[in-house]
């Protein structure tokens, strides 16, 4: 028979109790702070990104007017999170080519990083006059509008798009617009007659897009989930420089988000 719980056994509870509490709760702060990526492979990239730079930095010095260093750098410094920088590098691509002003979509992302939403919307809107089919920059163009005039008035003002575009982006476009839940583009996505790779683009996308949708409604640990998702998968880092970049975007928002909740 069982004996009966002594007054020292409830103190002995009531003492080690809020410890065992306090440790788990930490070490689940801990795994949830995790980075998706290993420590080696973020060295790697930070690494490559500074290696970059500086060749670029160094091409720069006895050709300024090379856009291509300009580009590279650009793209190196956003990947370090130096999110002034590139644009001033991405400004001075376009005052050596004007003609370049309305496609460059990499100058709205850092703009947007750098908080000038009101400059990143209006690179995305002159984008649209670029590719008026792209969803991708009506998207990053309500990004901005979020940050910059709310929720409901973005929303108001999305772009309009009358021809198909790739998915998942109709179905995300429609997460934007309020019409059309996470979970019903996942399944969507699951559901698909397609095969492995297109599934796995879909699924980048649409994590990618869910995550920066949570966070500029500040939904910090949605966000984050979502964003850490995209960033394990492993298609874009091998499907070329457009998704390459955009993987980037979403370690940078995870990292970015990462930091400010500790």
């Amino acid at each position: 028979m069982p004996r009966s719980m002594t007054r020292r056994d409830a103190c002995r509870i009531a003492l080690t109790t809020p410890l065992l509490a306090a440790a788990f709760s930490a070490r689940l702060r801990a795994e949830e702070s995790a980075h998706p990526l290993d420590a080696a492979t973020r060295e790697q990239l930070r690494d490559a990104a500074r290696r970059e730079i500086e060749q670029s930095t160094a091409t720069l010095a006895v050709a300024p007017d090379n856009l291509q260093a300009l580009s590279r750098r650009g793209d190196a410094r956003f990947f370090l999170s130096q999110f002034e920088d590139a644009v001033a590098d991405f400004d001075a691509m376009l005052r050596l080519d004007p003609a370049l002003e309305a496609s460059h979509w990499r100058r709205g992302i850092a703009l947007f990083y750098a908080k000038r939403y009101d400059a990143a919307a209006g690179q995305f809107e002159r984008y649209h006059t670029f590719d008026n089919v792209d969803r991708e920059n009506g998207i990053w163009r309500f990004l901005c509008q979020t940050r910059s005039v709310g929720l409901s008035q973005a929303r108001e003002s999305l772009l309009r798009y009358e021809k198909d575009d790739r998915e998942p982006f109709p179905a995300v476009f429609r997460l934007f617009a309020g019409t059309m839940t996470e979970q019903e583009i996942l399944n969507g996505i699951a559901a698909a007659r397609i095969d492995d790779s297109d599934r796995q683009s879909r699924r980048f996308y649409a994590d990618l897009y869910i995550g920066l949708n949570h966070a500029v409604q500040d939904r910090p640990n949605e966000a984050l989930a979502a964003l850490a998702r995209a960033t394990k998968n492993d298609w874009p880092r091998t499907a070329g420089y457009g998704p390459r970049w955009m993987w980037h975007v979403g370690r940078v928002h995870w990292e970015l988000l990462n930091a400010d909740m500790k």
